[in-house]
């Protein structure tokens, strides 16, 4: 007697009953297996991308914000920073390593980074073709730049302002070349385009006593002064407006020494016009934050899972109702209790067996739609059908679940009374 064939038999004569069973089952796995694997990896890109930045400075405003805008690039920028103030915090005796940042235009949603060599150096990031920027008017772009721009080595782009293909005006009169492109680093770097701090300034039309020009650069710039109308320098919703003089955005700071967080964030904020944020602490409050909403669909898809399993329960004992007689008789041909009861529990473990494996394709499915469209944002990069830690967990309590679902249907079924149910026939 094939006892798979036997158990799968009878749960196809009872079509809808299955299929709505391993259809709530599946839709609380995959609730679960959605949010398992949108934390695990929104946690780790969020540990990646803020690994050895200790503080970050920038202007006055939302903590929040400034770690967003600065370290992961998914929010605009509470404004710039003087130099002078600037400076003063970057040389300061608690800061071990500072990396300046001009942000303010992107490219096809792209964010342009105007900044040091020192930026990629601190993901370990190198280029996979060509190299690093050098003088003015030079880019080094990320791998996803590079592979949905189509942008080589070799071309020239135009940045616009603000952080969105849809934003504002494009600065065609001060082409940027791309020089090198960065090996995938799985961080940030990825989707930016880093060019020097000058490039940003000489872009924007901003002049300063430290940056370099050549002679076609003050011809060039000779040229888009003459042509480009007056722009306005007040704030416009949606960009950064234009500065009148050369500023940063913001300051990536590591300190010197441990000793320096507990007095240097509070020196630059009491001290300084600017404002010190601590990624590590902003983040984890975030993660709070997302972790309440997180929780509330975790205990959802704990529900349907129950629910399922009760259904599962339910069916097995009307089932078991139902072949009363088959049952006795199997009895009578020779099977054993023990063989009855395997019976039921293997049709269990069937149906929760088809209920997990639905519920995973389309959990993995539901991830990488969202993944998608988070990506398309230019948000952090996640892979939908990634496996991430805990999926085995899951089979395996699911699994586990539909085995003590069947235990009370799998005993009744163990404990038939021959003698009874033939004489009731």
């Amino acid at each position: 007697m094939n006892l798979f064939r036997l158990s799968a038999s009878y749960i196809k004569q009872r079509k809808l009953s299955t299929v709505l069973n391993v259809l709530v089952l599946a839709l609380g796995i995959a609730t679960i297996v959605v949010l398992l694997i949108l934390s695990t990896q929104v946690r780790d890109n969020l540990s990646n991308n803020s690994r050895g930045i200790d503080l970050v400075v920038g202007a006055k405003g939302s903590p929040m914000q400034l770690i967003l805008s600065a370290v992961y690039h998914i929010d605009a920028p509470s404004g710039n920073i003087a130099l002078d103030e600037a400076e003063r915090v970057m040389n300061d005796r608690a800061v071990g390593k500072a990396i300046p940042m001009a942000l303010g235009d992107s490219y096809q949603g792209f964010r342009v980074v105007g900044t040091t060599v020192d930026y990629p150096a601190h993901y370990e990031a190198a280029p996979d073709q060509g190299r690093l920027w050098e003088g003015n008017r030079e880019a080094t772009i990320g791998a996803r730049v590079a592979k949905e721009t189509g942008l080589g080595i070799g071309d020239t782009f135009a940045s616009s302002h603000g952080y969105s293909a849809d934003d504002g005006e494009e600065h065609a009169d001060n082409p940027v070349e791309v020089v090198g492109i960065l090996a995938e680093t799985g961080t940030v770097m990825d989707q930016l385009i880093l060019t020097s701090i000058e490039t940003v300034w000489l872009v924007h039309g901003i002049q300063h006593d430290d940056t370099e020009h050549s002679e076609d650069d003050h011809a060039h710039e000779e040229e888009a002064e003459q042509a480009a109308p007056v722009r306005d320098s007040r704030p416009t919703p949606g960009r950064q407006a234009e500065a009148a003089e050369a500023e940063y955005t913001a300051i990536l700071i590591s300190y010197s020494s441990p000793m320096a967080a507990a007095v240097f964030p509070r020196w630059v904020n009491n001290e300084t016009d600017l404002q010190a944020a601590a990624p590590a602490y902003e983040t984890a409050r975030l993660f709070n934050m997302l972790g309440v909403g997180f929780d509330a669909l975790r205990v959802f898809g704990l529900v349907l899972i129950l629910a399922a399993l009760l259904a599962v329960f339910v069916a097995l004992i009307n089932a078991l109702k139902e072949r009363r007689y088959d049952l006795a008789m199997m009895r009578t041909l020779g099977a054993s209790r023990i063989k009855l009861m395997s019976h039921v529990l293997l049709e269990g473990l069937i149906l929760s067996g088809m209920g997990t494996i639905l519920g995973l394709i389309l959990g993995h499915t539901a991830a990488a739609i969202l993944a998608s469209a988070v990506q398309e944002s230019r948000g952090m990069a996640l892979d939908g059908f990634a496996i991430v830690p805990g999926e085995g967990w899951i089979v395996v309590l699911a699994l586990g679940a539909g085995l003590i679902a069947s235990l009370i249907p799998a005993y009744q079924a163990y404990r038939t009374d021959i003698s009874s149910v033939l004489a009731e026939g």
